[in-house]
């Protein structure tokens, strides 16, 4: 249209209109004359506003997401490096303190013995050098460690070293079927000697064939010549099955180890044995027996001098002097009471 003066005059009239709806609109309110033909727009076009609504949104939300995405990936990985070392620090902790408490115990049990010690720990587990029950320790010649001497951990007895090299060792295990030590039973000083049998408990021939075993005793090891391989006072397991005495010349027991061989890890090799024999200091205390729980029951005799059974007999016990002028003791009375 050209810039004409009707299209001026054009112009004005549609504002002039514009604003005469509006105030009439405004001044309507709710009965607005103008009502009517905003519903009819409204239907018109508002399904056509949705539509394109509709097509646009996903646009935009991908473009956003697009955005957005390179953020959100930064942050979860920064997450999970987060979340790894909290694990990490976590088990961290949990395996020092685990180590901290065997370390401990192994030195208890070293002062109760006065055995010098060297500490060492577990590297590796497994058949090696043809033997089927070994570990191989962080420790070796350059420490001070040599073949043929005691290994113990906060349990008891593990083995005996066997190959030495600059800075790790072998280890024989005690349950290995080639191992053998000489014990000493707890209190009764019955002597015999201890085989591993792997996985099961380990065997013991005393020498007595007579002696008096039960289930329960329990045995350090000997000692052995110039204290190689062994040293002596060093737990060793628990009776837990005797064989039955057949009248010959040795008796055989089945001794479950203190120490648990499949969960190693903090270990000490004996380095000096103690000036003499610590005999059975270096055994745990044994648990102390659980209470037995006892029922004590009192019969009160009844007014007819016949032995009461029932509430109402004691009740009657207490009104009537019994036969003879006897009364009934009140310590008695509430024995019964306390036992029903």
């Amino acid at each position: 249209m050209r810039d004409t003066r009707e299209s001026r005059l054009l112009l004005v009239l549609l504002v002039a209109i514009a604003f005469a709806l509006i105030t009439v609109d405004i001044r309507g309110g709710e009965d607005s004359p103008v009502d009517g033909a905003r519903q009819a727009a409204a239907a018109v076009f508002g399904p056509v506003e949705d539509g394109v609504s509709a097509a646009v949104n996903p646009v935009g939300n991908a473009v956003s997401a697009i955005r957005d995405s390179g953020e959100r990936h930064d942050r979860l990985a920064r997450l999970e490096q987060e979340n790894a070392a909290l694990k990490a620090k976590l088990g961290s902790d949990d395996r020092s303190r685990s180590r901290l408490k065997q370390l401990d115990k192994m030195l208890k049990v070293a002062g109760e013995g006065q055995y010098g010690i060297k500490g060492a720990q577990v590297i590796a587990i497994g058949a090696a050098q043809g033997f089927s029950w070994t570990i191989t320790i962080d420790a070796g010649a350059n420490d001070g460690i040599q073949r043929d001497m005691t290994v113990l951990n906060g349990d008891g007895l593990v083995g005996r070293v066997t190959t030495v090299g600059p800075n790790t060792a072998t280890v024989l295990l005690a349950n290995d079927p080639d191992f053998t030590v000489g014990t000493r039973m707890e209190a009764s000083d019955e002597l015999g000697f201890a085989s591993g049998q792997g996985d099961r408990p380990l065997r013991v021939e005393l020498l007595n064939g007579k002696a008096e075993v039960k289930k329960g005793d329990r045995l350090v090891t000997f000692g052995s010549q110039a204290d190689k391989p062994f040293v002596p006072g060093v737990p060793v397991g628990v009776v837990s099955r005797v064989d039955p005495s057949g009248g010959g010349l040795t008796r055989t027991l089945y001794v479950t180890p203190y120490v648990g061989f499949s969960k190693l890890d903090v270990v000490g090799v004996v380095v000096q044995a103690p000036k003499k024999d610590p005999r059975d200091t270096v055994l745990p205390a044994k648990p102390k027996p659980k209470p037995t729980p006892t029922v004590t029951v009192t019969v009160t005799p009844g007014a007819d001098g016949q032995d009461g059974g029932g509430q109402q007999q004691q009740g009657d016990a207490q009104d009537q002097p019994l036969a003879g002028g006897l009364q009934p003791r009140a310590d008695d009375l509430y024995q019964y009471e306390q036992d029903q």
